[in-house]
């Protein structure tokens, strides 16, 4: 393809990079208390590359669950006096308005969460929605592009830090566990993926021989 879409690569979907820290790992009952999401761009040569990052601090929701263990594993202090955090509904509405202005200049018709164990995120967000009675929810409500997969794949590594570091993608453990970091690193990790099996032909192979056979592609099956 001469003028490359981001709208034409994802089937119209376009790719939003979604990071959570929560208090557990129950969706409904633990609290969301970090999000970050990186908006994700195409350029002339058809190379993704990371065009914002937005990220926010959560109160938790009324009568949320809060699991010392994982607030130990994060090292969230909820209640710390200097947070500056949010209501949930204030953090999706923020969040919601700037995905769908993105949609709407890229011509892509849904967006579609990225995520590492994309499962996880992709539970707190859609329980966060539901428990805020959001009725425009941009993000398809059940696929999603998982880079612990992807990278399973490209990498032989399914760990974030791991994959990473076979990528050529530096990774701080010591800033690890922050919503915004792990956005933005996941977000490396998912254009880096995405733009190397373009470089091995991946893309332009399904792009170029839209009117082919699986046969005539790869020969017929013996």
């Amino acid at each position: 393809m001469s003028n490359h879409e981001i709208k034409d690569r994802f089937r119209g979907f376009l790719p939003i990079v979604i990071d959570v820290e929560t208090a557990g790992f129950n969706a409904k009952t633990d609290a969301l208390l970090e999000l970050a999401a990186s908006i994700v761009r195409m350029d002339e040569n058809g190379e993704l590359y990371i065009h914002e990052t937005m990220s926010f601090h959560i109160k938790p929701f009324e009568g949320a669950n809060l699991e010392k263990e994982a607030l130990e594993f994060t090292g969230i202090d909820p209640f710390a006096a200097d947070r500056d955090d949010i209501l949930e509904k204030d953090a999706l509405t923020q969040m919601f308005s700037k995905v769908r202005k993105e949609l709407k200049s890229t011509g892509c018709k849904r967006a579609i969460l990225v995520g590492h164990n994309s499962a996880f995120d992709h539970g707190f967000l859609n329980a966060a929605i539901e428990r805020n009675e959001i009725k425009r929810n941009p993000f398809h409500p059940f696929s999603s592009f998982d880079t612990a997969s992807l990278s399973g794949l490209a990498f032989g590594q399914t760990v974030l830090a791991k994959a990473c570091q076979v990528a050529g993608i530096s990774f701080s453990n010591s800033q690890a566990h922050s919503a915004a970091y792990d956005t933005e690193k996941t977000a490396e990790l998912f254009c880096e993926i995405v733009n190397r099996w373009k470089r091995l032909g991946g893309w332009s192979l399904v792009t170029e021989t839209e009117g082919d056979t699986m046969e005539s592609l790869f020969g017929a099956a013996n």
